[in-house]
């Protein structure tokens, strides 16, 4: 909030407050920035002399004073002091550090939608707390609003009066600003809570397009239109306009309670909020998946984005892995879509929802797929491996190795020594046995055989 100098014509000291600057001025009076004794900033307004003569006035005030005492709500400002039988009635609230929305927008620009729709939430629920009190607002609009840094925080309440009571200060002039005032307000009828929600709906449209809903103009013009002219909502967010359309209503009864705007915004900035947040990654999500997959001309992915390639159990089963020379996986260059066996959905005839890997089709259907070959050419070696990246059966083979050199030794160790033993019996039995003649060594070889069986023997044909 922009501060200036006091004035000449500018009290220095109000009650028990000291008065440093001047906060700004209304139709109501003049606001300063003050401190009492222990240091405590306050907003001080003092209201305008024609005013503080006027006794339907004072009498209109000290009720409101009343009420605004009531008001307990995070998202307005409190009521600290107030003296009612000044000859200038004044009353102080707690200073709230913060440039006004108003402000804000002026220098910046409009406000994203979710950050409206934050703001529109707290402020729904100050306003619930001050209807709650039996007090209508009356003059909501931007200037009137303060963005702490603990949220945002409704100020003034200096033409706030209690529900029902009339919008005249005097007959023929509606007390408010032009372009937030409800239509009731202008024509002079009671005010009651909706009043309220519809200068919040201007304002967040305001916040939204950093213009008036009702455009511009003298007060007549603004007053006309707020009346007979529906609002022009363009450029705000459609998350906002619907809503922001029925704060506008020209019926009271049409627009929606504070409760209900409430909880309407709430939801609308929480989901604008997830929306922005995940707005980089989802577009990411859809770019991979419009390469992969969506409408079956990708390798495979068909299960949306964001989500894993729909592959079948037997893609995993016949699953390979390139192997280096130092025994590592080669890691697979280029998308799925690149890769050999990967389906382009030009003539599979399956639906394009779910694109699957085709190499297990080629392998039914008794085809092999291209033979892979490494950098310099020359065919990769391929080999089935574990889940841990090992060749599966390889301790096997080499417990197979060594059995059978051990076969093989000891076979050949058990045929020399039979050939051994062979040798040394064949010498050892021809050493006292004569040499083999005709009849006669059979005859002297057998010495205890009857002659006559070897002679029968020997004769016999």
């Amino acid at each position: 909030m922009a501060m200036m100098r006091l004035r000449r014509e500018d009290p220095r000291v109000v009650g028990s407050f000291r008065l440093h600057r001047r906060l700004g001025a209304g139709g109501m009076g003049v606001v300063y920035l003050g401190s009492d004794r222990r240091g405590q900033r306050v907003a001080l307004k003092v209201i305008r002399p024609d005013l503080a003569e006027d006794r339907e006035f004072r009498s209109r005030f000290a009720r409101e004073v009343s009420a605004a005492r009531r008001i307990r709500g995070g998202c307005t400002a409190r009521l600290v002091a107030a003296d009612l039988e000044a000859d200038r009635p004044w009353f102080a609230t707690q200073y709230v550090p913060g440039p006004s929305l108003h402000d804000k927008v002026n220098e910046e620009g409009p406000l994203p939608a979710a950050q409206v729709a934050s703001i529109g939430s707290a402020l729904a629920e100050g306003l619930l707390a001050v209807h709650e009190a039996g007090v209508v607002h009356r003059d909501l609009k931007p200037s009137n609003i303060l963005l702490s840094p603990k949220g945002p925080r409704i100020i003034d309440f200096g033409i706030a009066w209690a529900t029902g009571a009339s919008t005249l200060t005097h007959v023929g002039t509606a007390v408010g600003s032009p372009g937030f005032l409800a239509p009731e307000q202008v024509r002079g009828a009671a005010v009651t809570p909706a009043t309220d929600v519809f200068a919040l709906g201007a304002t967040l449209a305001y916040a939204s397009t950093a213009d008036s809903p009702f455009g511009h103009g003298s007060s007549e013009v603004m007053l006309y239109r707020v009346v007979h002219e529906e609002p022009q909502l363009i450029g705000v967010p459609d998350a906002l306009a619907p809503l922001l359309h029925a704060c506008l209503a020209k019926d009271p009864e049409d627009r929606p309670s504070t409760l209900q705007l409430s909880l309407r915004l709430k939801e609308i900035a929480a989901r604008e909020a997830h929306g922005a947040g995940t707005g980089a990654g989802t577009g990411a999500g859809a770019a991979g998946a419009g390469a992969g997959g969506h409408g079956g001309g990708g390798g495979g992915y068909g299960g949306g984005p964001g989500r894993p390639p729909a592959r079948r159990p037997e893609a995993y089963a016949d699953q390979q892995t390139e192997r280096r020379p130092g025994g590592t996986p080669a890691p697979r260059s280029g998308p799925p879509s690149q890769r050999p066996g990967a389906s382009t959905g030009g003539g599979s005839g399956r639906p394009a929802g779910r694109n699957t890997p085709a190499r297990p089709a080629q392998r039914r259907s008794g085809s092999r797929p291209p033979a892979r070959t490494d950098r310099s050419g020359r065919p990769a070696q391929t080999v089935r491996t574990s889940a841990n990246g090992r060749r599966p059966g390889g301790p096997n083979r080499r417990l197979l190795r060594q059995r059978l050199t051990v076969f093989v030794v000891v076979t050949l160790l058990v045929a020399l020594g039979i050939a051994a033993a062979q040798g040394c019996q064949g010498p050892a039995s021809g050493l006292g046995a004569p040499p083999p003649g005709p009849t006669g060594a059979v005859s002297s070889a057998a010495p205890g055989l009857a002659p006559g069986l070897v002679a029968d023997a020997v004769g016999a044909p």
